[in-house]
């Protein structure tokens, strides 16, 4: 690689597959996971059984940028064996909410007594799941499942009110294995 920068490796586990194409990594395990790194400070190499990131300088930026991507590339390694779930608690005081899956879509309809529904996205490649008042969010992705699990607590955001006394919206409780506080 280049002087003047900043690097890092990591070795790449046996049994996963890591494919480098410009700056798109492919990591394949029980599934495959891909990302473009499009950041056009980084610099993605290949060698053997290590994955190295370059960035050009020694700036704060760019040891976060470096450092976001060593993260990323480290969830998708760990996400190609495993599976990341996030449970969201469905909390209803003032109207009985209902909460439908369609098609790509989460549908919170009758919050607040709102006439129309909210909607949030689900992307692809996530699995969402309704069962009472828990929604379950599955994904080898753990970027797209933690998206998926914002877009759904957006949704059921109240603007000017206080949060201590309408405490009605969906919140996430337990996030890919630890239990939120």
């Amino acid at each position: 690689m280049e002087k003047n920068g900043l690097s890092e490796s990591v070795a790449i586990p046996e049994g996963i597959e890591v494919h480098v194409d410009n700056n798109t990594i492919k990591v394949k395990g029980k599934t495959e996971i891909t990302k473009l790194f499009n950041t056009a400070q980084i610099k993605i190499k290949k060698d053997n059984n290590k994955l190295t990131f370059f960035v050009e300088g020694v700036s704060r930026k760019s040891k976060s940028i470096l450092n976001t991507s060593l993260a990323l590339f480290k969830n998708m390694i760990e996400g190609s064996n495993e599976t990341y779930i996030y449970k969201l608690k469905v909390c209803s005081g003032h109207f009985p909410m209902n909460v439908v899956i369609d098609k790509n879509k989460v549908v919170i309809k009758n919050f607040l007594g709102e006439k129309l529904p909210r909607v949030a996205k689900i992307l692809e490649n996530v699995l969402v799941k309704v069962a009472g008042d828990i929604i379950t969010i599955e994904s080898n992705d753990k970027e797209r499942a933690g998206q998926v699990s914002a877009n759904i607590e957006t949704a059921t955001k109240i603007p000017n009110k206080d949060r201590r006394v309408f405490q009605d919206g969906i919140f996430l409780v337990e996030k890919a294995g630890e239990l939120i506080k």
